[in-house]
Formats: C-alpha cells, sequence, structure tokens
C-alpha cells in the first residue's frame, strides 16, 4: 500500500511528533506519513477492541460553494444529493467519460449551496482540475471551487471506546449522531467539524480542525485517550483495518480502468439521474460485466500480495489488489479480479506466490464486520 513519490514529501501538522514517538516513516502519496509505531498487529488490535488514533491530515478537502453549487456537484457526482440535508454526507463517485473512477469522495453538506469534499491524498489536484473543467464546460460560472487541504488537518479516532474518549474531551452531542452524520463541536477547546464515520470498519469519528491547531488537539486526545487505551495507529494498522471490513484503496482496487460495477460501489451509482459517466456506465450494463472484484481467504502457508497472479490451475485468471494478514480473521486474505466464473462464493483458485501456487478460496466481503 506504501506509494513513492519523487517530488519533496510533504508533512502533516503531527510530523514531528510522530518523528518524536518512534515512529517508521514511509513515503505515501508525496507525504511523509507514519507506518506504525509500537507494531501494526498491536495497532490493529487497540482499534478492533479499544480505540486508534490515525493522523490522516494528508486527505484532500475541496469547498465547493455559490450559487448552482448543488447542481453542480449532482452533475459531477454519481450519488443523488437531492435529498442531503445540512449536517448529512454521503460517500460518492467521480467518473470519467468512460465510466472509470476518478475518486471515491466524501460529500459534506455544510449549507444550501455549500459543499465540502474530501479526496484521497493522491488524486486531489486531478480532481480539482477535473472540476474546473467542468465548471468551465458547464457554464457553472457562480461556482466557487477552493481548496482548503492546507488549512484544515483530519484526525480519526477509531473503535468501541472512541465515543467515550470524545465525550470526555466535550463532544458530549457528538455520542447520539447516526452514522454519516456530521456537526461541529468544541472539543477540549478547539473548535471541530466532526462526523460519525471512518475507514476501519469500526465505530468512531473523524474530527477536522484548524492546521494550527491539529497538533494540540492530538495531544490531547492521546492523553484523553490513554485511561481507555487507546493507541495511536499508522498506515500499516489503517491497511490491515479497512482491508478486513473490506474497504477499497484507491490505486488497488480502484482507479480510473475500473467501472463502480466491477468492485462493491454499485450501490453509490443512482442511474435516475444525469451524472458525467452515465452514458458509459449504460452501455456497461448492456454488454454485461467481465470481471468483479472478489475477496478470498489463503488456504496454505503464505501471504498474497499486490501484483501477484491469481491462477485457476496453469492458467492465470486474474491479479491481486490487496492482500496481508489479518489480525481479527487469524488468517492471510486479499481481494483480486477475476472473471465472472470464477467469482462465485467458494471458488477454489491459487495465488502464485513467488512462483509457487498457493491454494485461497474465495469469500463472501466483508471478511470483517462488528456487531
Amino acid at each position: 500500500m506504501i506509494e513513492t513519490s519523487s517530488s519533496p514529501l510533504k508533512k502533516t501538522p503531527v510530523f514531528e511528533w510522530h518523528l518524536a514517538s518512534g515512529a517508521r516513516m514511509v513515503d505515501f502519496s508525496g507525504w511523509q506519513m507514519p507506518l506504525q509505531y509500537t507494531g501494526i498487529i498491536e495497532e490493529h488490535k487497540a482499534t478492533r477492541t479499544k480505540a486508534g488514533l490515525f493522523d490522516v491530515s494528508h486527505m484532500g478537502e475541496i469547498e465547493i460553494r455559490g450559487e448552482g453549487a448543488f447542481t453542480f456537484l449532482q452533475y459531477v457526482l454519481t450519488r443523488d444529493l437531492s435529498s442531503l440535508r445540512p449536517g448529512q454526507m454521503k460517500l460518492a463517485l467521480i467518473l470519467n467519460d468512460q465510466g472509470g473512477i476518478k475518486d471515491d469522495v466524501t460529500v459534506y453538506a455544510i449549507k444550501a449551496d455549500f459543499y465540502r469534499l474530501v479526496t484521497n491524498a493522491s488524486t486531489k489536484e486531478k480532481i480539482l482540475n477535473w472540476l474546473s473543467q467542468v465548471k468551465e464546460k458547464g457554464g457553472y460560472g457562480n461556482v466557487e471551487i477552493q481548496d482548503v487541504s492546507d488549512e484544515i488537518g483530519k484526525i480519526d479516532v477509531q473503535g468501541p471506546l472512541a465515543t467515550e474518549i470524545i465525550k470526555d474531551m466535550g463532544g458530549e452531542n457528538c455520542v447520539g449522531m447516526p452514522h454519516y452524520r456530521f456537526t461541529t463541536a468544541r472539543l477540549a477547546s478547539f473548535e471541530t467539524l466532526i462526523s460519525r464515520s471512518g475507514y476501519t470498519g469500526e465505530d468512531g469519528f473523524e474530527i477536522y480542525v484548524s492546521s494550527t491547531d491539529t497538533l494540540a488537539l492530538w495531544e490531547k486526545i492521546v492523553a484523553a485517550g490513554r485511561p481507555y487505551g487507546l493507541l495511536p495507529a499508522g498506515l500499516g494498522a489503517r491497511d490491515t483495518l479497512r482491508l478486513e471490513a473490506g474497504m477499497m484503496l484507491y490505486g488497488h482496487e480502484i482507479d480510473e480502468s475500473v467501472n463502480p460495477f466491477e468492485v462493491v460501489y454499485a450501490w453509490a451509482v443512482d442511474m435516475g439521474k444525469e451524472f458525467l459517466g452515465k452514458a458509459a456506465l449504460s452501455r456497461l450494463i448492456e454488454r454485461g460485466l467481465i470481471r468483479k472484484l472478489v475477496g478470498f481467504a489463503m488456504k496454505g502457508r503464505g501471504i498474497a500480495r499486490h501484483g501477484y497472479a491469481v491462477c485457476k490451475g496453469e492458467v492465470k485468471v486474474g491479479e491481486v489488489t490487496s492482500g496481508t494478514y489479518a489480525p481479527t480473521c487469524g488468517g492471510a486474505i486479499g481481494m483480486a479480479f477475476v472473471p465472472l466464473n470464477f467469482a462465485r462464493e467458494g471458488e477454489e483458485l491459487e495465488i502464485d506466490i513467488r512462483g509457487n501456487p498457493v491454494p485461497a478460496q474465495v469469500v463472501k466481503l466483508p471478511f470483517y464486520k462488528r456487531k
């Protein structure tokens, strides 16, 4: 999952804290990010059973506002936003003209004709350019598109005890908040926007705060979470957690060569409205799918990695998109694209691990779902 960049690496507001805490730092989408602190498995288990703290300030934030902002986003995004009210959020897709996924984003409805899009770090510039092109071609002259990523820090608190930690810090109004809702809250004297959402498969919160306050708030959360067993967690645990939960990673399961119906994003497409890429998706529906993203569990020894061949007998039929040891599941798992006739649950396949075919079986996604 580690991506590298030839440009000078960016640093989040918490960078120096990571270094002082002994984090192993890596290049991820042009950012210096913590891979792990005490260990991936320990951080993973803390998030599943208690709480984990994630610095995700590398994510992109783009604000869309002005007269026509709703109409603009209704055309750009695959989800129908007509029912989205202030304080609500949705996951949506931005597609290219061929129906491929340019990015999966969350859209926050701040107020009438004022929205915030949260993008992946690696796609932010591409999405900014795409939005600007659509605005110019579509005549959305009153719509303002602003990159506010440098002004905002993002911290995620995830896990079954996340609500207790947020409550202790002054976020009582967040405790009863439904999933995929957000509000403003004053946490430890800092003004924040906080949503009940995340990328781990656990209950938890995504917190947006001024970049100048991010480090101080991070330290307050570390202190408040200590009695609850909270641990800072790096990209390593974030990857094992999201994979167990069947969540996709841009550049692995999704990119511009992948359409929503090949992966688990059919629910994020509202074909009853007009949007960029709809015509291409309609043609894909008529043609029928050729391949499908599936989950698999290893039945032999070894861990499947991104790019490994998936075989049926002597024939390569697909490729692994992500694979790891899953601490909660107690075994090695992964996801891969395979032809439809090999995508059935229970299908026996082999993963080519350095020239050695290792048995694997197609299983239902997600691998893990919290009770």
